[in-house]
């Protein structure tokens, strides 16, 4: 029998994308998605690439369903890719926007690992795949609260990597850059919907930049064949840092002093 990897926030960008390229290298591909009618795209995009993706429906923030859907497959490998952008300075976001980025982004990541490790253990294999991000080595402002979800993914996939290693269960953090996804687009309504903020001038100028760069974004095919050759690989790395940017960005983080680093973005933001 294949074996089973369930991807989470499979119905567009990197999700879709890595839910497609794990059935095409032959595992038992299972994407979540919120609803019927993205249940309905995924299994539409699977069909034109030539492949089966199964899906589930499933709020990754609910502990319930979470449990049921992982009991019911039982799988080899898990993929935690759901997530939102988070955007707003952070005098902007409220406590409750603050706690679904924490539950969506870091609370149930760690909660699919916790609820998928017995059935790993019991198969003395396994692979928890964590996408995190650039932003999770690096800080810029107008995104805290979701630079700080992937801070935290980090240093807890860290932690559940040396807890678990006696179990052959692999942890594993993919750090992509920017890629051509539906994040943009949300990050660029999210920003224009804070239009009364002290920031207004600031929000303008990252969605500005965002534009202009976009053409040398990546297509998210390349972070997904980076996800399923580390569910494949007997010997994974435990860090992938996908894309020229994300390499570029980890390299200033290691060698530019702070003082610069604040100087020069808060002259580009206008901050």
């Amino acid at each position: 029998m294949p074996k089973t990897v369930l991807t989470t926030g499979a119905n567009s960008g990197i999700g879709l994308a890595t839910a497609i390229e794990l059935a095409r290298r032959g595992f038992r591909s299972v994407g979540t998605v919120r609803s019927a009618e993205k249940a309905e795209q995924v299994k539409e995009a699977a069909a034109a690439a030539g492949v089966k993706v199964e899906t589930a429906i499933l709020d990754v923030t609910n502990a319930a369903a979470s449990k049921l859907v992982v009991d019911r497959l039982k799988p080899y490998g898990v993929v935690n890719n759901a997530g939102f952008p988070a955007t707003g300075a952070i005098e902007d976001v409220d406590d409750d926007e603050a706690r679904q980025v924490l539950e969506t982004m870091v609370l149930a990541p760690m909660r699919l690992a916790r609820l998928a490790l017995p059935h790993m253990r019991r198969r003395h294999e396994g692979r928890i795949v964590n996408i995190s991000s650039i932003y999770g080595l690096t800080t810029t402002p107008l995104s805290g609260w979701y630079q700080g979800s992937k801070h935290a993914l980090e240093a807890l996939s860290d932690a559940l990597r040396m807890e678990i290693a006696s179990s052959r269960v692999k942890v594993i953090l993919v750090e992509p850059g920017g890629f051509k996804t539906g994040i943009w687009e949300e990050n660029r309504k999210a920003l224009a919907s804070r239009g009364h903020s002290r920031y207004k001038k600031a929000y303008e100028r990252s969605i500005q930049g965002t534009e202009m760069t976009q053409f040398l974004m990546g297509e998210p095919e390349k972070v997904a064949r980076v996800v399923a050759g580390a569910m494949a690989s007997s010997r994974p790395h435990t860090r992938y840092l996908v894309g020229y940017d994300a390499m570029m960005l980890a390299a200033m983080e290691r060698v530019t002093p702070t003082a610069v680093k604040d100087r020069i973005t808060r002259m580009t933001l206008g901050l």
